[in-house]
């Protein structure tokens, strides 16, 4: 049981996050999570005001089959398929989340208290598939509060305009290259400028864009280590930090120019920067890195549990550690580079891993719900 002192200790390191204007959102979901009020209560004890999922996150719950035997027997009885299967799982999931954060969203003017759900990553390098199931995400899950998750691929971009053209809220996922987010601002603000002529009221339309930040140390550093000089090594930790600092930078440009300005006149929400993928992975650093060190008004960090725990413990929340630093990341990323390690090469091997990492979870998750559905007595294809 939580004692009020417990919960006072955890909420003054996450509520100055919040406080400095960072969106705490928890990167995990699952249904023994929503069932046991789980959920709920890191909504009313560590100030979490969203949720996101991927298909990493869905094959790690549902494969588990913990607290979906009832409703996997009665797809069995109806003979649905195995990819029904899962979207019928998986968006009930969202619902469910959606409806705990619904207050939450009420009380922000649709700003948090959201649930993200993602398109099948099969089909993030095709245009029109990736539009179509969007749609029909949306209106499966079926919440004001949901977005839907599009990965920033070239194919990904004219299907963001498009669904946020439609009036979707969208979290744009798998971005980790500067140019690639410049293209994500874009295609986001061409959105927009699609739904104000088709009479869609901008004010409802939301959107956030995921800047993916471990994963970048991981690779650039294994890079430096294998070069091991001293001046390689002392780069070790930075790649990412400037990364998405420099994002930042791009995103204030972006959204203080006139093609921003004529949307803003007109209710339109800015499209937040949302810090990803913020589970440390080198154990050599401080677990609340990418916490500490990237807090700027008007952003979003979605935390795995571990993350969000560690920041309450023993997080250093100390005002803006982001605006103040673009020099020193250029800095840091051109010497990188000077090293010969090709920052296109690497967020370009990045995406493509990205793709592929949730692409290879959901044929797992896919044969996970096959085998349990064949276990009931039903061939499940």
């Amino acid at each position: 049981m939580i004692t009020v002192t417990e919960v006072t200790a955890t909420a003054g390191t996450l509520k100055r996050l919040s406080d400095e204007g960072v969106s705490i959102w928890l990167d995990d979901l699952s249904r023994k999570r929503i069932e046991s009020g789980n959920l709920a209560e890191l909504v009313d004890t560590k100030n979490v005001v969203g949720v996101t999922t991927n298909p990493s996150i869905f094959q790690a719950a549902i494969g588990s089959g913990e607290g979906y035997e009832e409703q996997l027997a009665d797809l069995a009885v109806r003979k649905v398929t195995v990819e029904e299967a899962v979207r019928m799982m998986t968006t009930a999931d969202v619902r469910a989340a959606a409806d705990i954060l619904r207050p939450v969203h009420e009380a922000t003017g649709g700003r948090d208290g959201r649930v993200s759900i993602e398109v099948d990553p099969r089909l993030a390098h095709h245009t029109a598939a990736t539009v179509a199931e969007a749609k029909q995400l949306s209106w499966l899950v079926d919440r004001p509060n949901v977005m839907i998750k599009i990965p920033a691929t070239k194919a990904g971009l004219p299907a963001i305009t498009e669904v946020i053209g439609e009036g979707i809220s969208v979290n744009v996922t798998l971005i980790f290259s500067l140019e690639r987010y410049r293209e994500v601002m874009d295609a986001y603000l061409a959105g927009l400028e699609k739904a104000q002529a088709a009479g869609i009221d901008l004010a409802t339309i939301h959107s956030v864009a995921s800047f993916f930040v471990s994963r970048v140390d991981s690779e650039i550093d294994k890079r430096l280590t294998a070069l091991g000089t001293d001046e390689a090594l002392a780069l070790k930790g930075k790649a990412a930090l400037a990364n998405a600092r420099l994002a930042y930078e791009a995103y204030e440009e972006v959204f203080a120019g006139d093609r921003w300005t004529a949307l803003a006149g007109a209710k339109a929400n800015k499209q937040r920067p949302l810090w990803a993928s913020t589970g440390v992975k080198d154990p050599s650093y401080k677990d609340t890195l990418y916490v500490d060190e990237l807090v700027a008004p008007g952003t979003v960090n979605t935390m795995p549990e571990a993350t969000l725990n560690a920041t309450a413990d023993h997080g250093d929340i100390h005002g803006d550690t982001v605006t103040g630093g673009y020099a020193q990341a250029r800095a840091d990323l051109d010497a990188v580079e000077r090293l010969g390690i090709s920052y296109d090469t690497v967020v370009k091997q990045l995406e493509d891993e990205g793709v592929a990492k949730f692409e290879v979870a959901w044929q797992d998750l896919l044969d996970a719900v096959a085998k349990s559905l064949s276990g009931k007595g039903v061939d499940g294809e």
